[in-house]
């Protein structure tokens, strides 16, 4: 059974777009992609790196998996009528961007083809570049996937599948970029990425959103939630929720420093909901708990501890950091928002300023502060007679002549630079954006509705001939002298 509008070739440019990508990514993984020979091919001490990489990265690797696809995923369902599409683009989105991420990360670090020399060098035997894989790439994959996420919520409801692509190849070429020059030029240190990915991915979406900017996506009435949709996104949160301090202990240092990432953010996380439940009450004009910053707000402490997640920043810190990025996270919602769409017309789908973007440049600057006060007294108390310094682990720099103060320019650096990448690649790409959409023309009645992507969505939609029967029987009913009204929601409950 076709439902609701049907598409024609020309709208569905989409298509062939997905086959001719992914046939270039067969072929550039054919000719530069291989198994990381000191660790997935036999070769010396392979076995005993490889296994332990498998025992101490692939567990948090297997987190990050699920934030990313059941997380994000089911985040997104808050839409009444745009919940297949949600789960379903977010999945299109992730597997794109880790194929993409894997190839431009990979060409910005070539090796040998003999892993004992470096690329280039006179005692490589061959001038072919490989790019090795392991389980490190696809932690890292899913790091960079989460910026496209983010994005993808900003613009959630109101882009094409050939606009979504466009955004995912552009935004994961220019993440690259960006993160190359913030930590190996910059040298800004990152944790929990909130600079890297947060910062980048809400701010590269807000600029996309902007030139994508449309009077109708904030007169849809499809652009709300119900009962099922808010559960369906709440189990997205709780997922995120549980497996944040993975995401934000990942790129952490092995030992003390993976662990105050994992103790801070979990803290943090904790304070942060307490915040967010109290100031949502506090802010609504019912003094109830409102959905919309439940499913959100409660996750802005993980967002603002990641970039200072392995420093030094006491329980009671990481306490107090989750309770200012819960109320920030609420207030945005509350009143940033709608005058963003009021005041700049940015059209703010999920809400991604007031969890990843102000949370993320909060938590930028506190890295600022961070390194700046960073000390061998609050770093190395106990580790006297030691080589291994915890400061120089966390600030390689200070390891080669650099000071707190240097290290905190840096990460400053980094925030700026950061959000030039980020505003300028979203304006191009929004640009892009806006020109392959005259491809799959998107109208009023298509925003945030399944139909425009999903196939026999009426189908899907249609009451069930035991219901409607049961749902007339019932209005025939009278109660006190009154008729009933029923709903199909009532009926089912019936």
């Amino acid at each position: 059974m076709a439902s609701g509008r049907e598409k024609t070739m020309k709208s569905s440019s989409h298509i062939f777009a997905m086959i001719f990508l992914q046939i270039i990514i067969v072929i550039l993984f054919s000719l530069f992609v291989r198994y990381d020979p000191k660790t997935a091919q036999r070769s010396e001490k392979s076995v005993e790196n490889g296994d332990g990489q498998m025992k101490d990265t692939y567990p948090i690797f297997q987190d990050v998996h699920v934030m990313i696809f059941l997380g994000f995923g089911f985040l997104m369902t808050f839409l009444k009528k745009y919940g297949l599409s949600a789960v379903s683009l977010n999945l299109m989105c992730s597997a794109l961007a880790i194929e993409v991420f894997t190839l431009v990360y990979g060409f910005f670090h070539l090796h040998c083809e003999d892993p004992k020399f470096s690329l280039g060098s006179s005692a490589c035997p061959s001038s072919w570049p490989y790019i090795d894989v392991n389980v490190g790439t696809m932690i890292s994959a899913d790091f960079a996937t989460a910026a496209v996420l983010i994005s993808f919520g900003v613009v959630l409801g109101v882009t094409s599948p050939l606009q979504l692509i466009v955004m995912t190849v552009m935004e994961t070429i220019i993440f690259v970029v960006n993160e190359v020059i913030g930590r190996d030029f910059i040298g800004a240190v990152d944790a929990g990425d909130t600079i890297f990915v947060h910062l980048f991915g809400a701010y590269f979406g807000l600029s996309v959103v902007r030139v994508l900017y449309n009077p109708e996506h904030a007169k849809s009435e499809k652009e709300g939630s119900s009962y099922s949709s808010d559960l369906f996104s709440m189990v997205g949160t709780i997922f995120l929720w549980m497996f944040w301090p993975s995401f934000n202990g990942g790129a952490a240092a092995t030992g003390d420093a993976q662990q105050r990432a994992v103790i801070n953010t979990y803290y943090s996380l904790c304070s942060c909901v307490m915040a967010a439940f109290a100031f949502s009450a506090l802010v609504t004009p019912s003094k109830k708990f409102s959905m919309e910053h439940l499913q959100n707000a409660t996750l802005a402490g993980g967002v603002s501890v990641g970039a200072c997640a392995d420093m030094m920043l006491t329980p009671g810190g990481s306490l107090a950091i989750g309770s200012l990025a819960g109320i920030l996270s609420v207030c945005g919602f509350q009143y940033i928002q709608p005058c963003l769409l009021k005041k700049l017309k940015i059209h703010d789908s999920c809400g991604v300023n007031n969890l990843h973007g102000m949370p993320g440049l909060f938590g930028g600057l506190l890295s600022v502060l961070m390194a700046g006060i960073a000390s061998p007294d609050s770093y190395d108390k106990f580790s006297h007679g030691m080589e291994d310094k915890s400061l120089t682990e966390i600030f390689p720099a200070l390891a080669e002549g650099g000071t707190a103060a240097g290290q905190a320019l840096s990460q400053l650096l980094a925030i700026i630079v950061t959000l030039a990448f980020a505003i300028v690649g979203g304006l191009v790409t929004g640009l892009l954006m806006h020109m392959v959409g005259k491809m799959e023309r998107m109208e009023g009645e298509d925003f945030y509705n399944d139909d425009w992507n999903i196939d026999e969505i009426e189908a899907k939609d249609e009451v069930s001939e035991d219901l409607k029967v049961l749902m007339e029987d019932l209005k025939n009913l009278k109660f006190n002298g009154q008729a009933v009204t029923v709903s199909e929601k009532s009926a089912l409950l019936a």
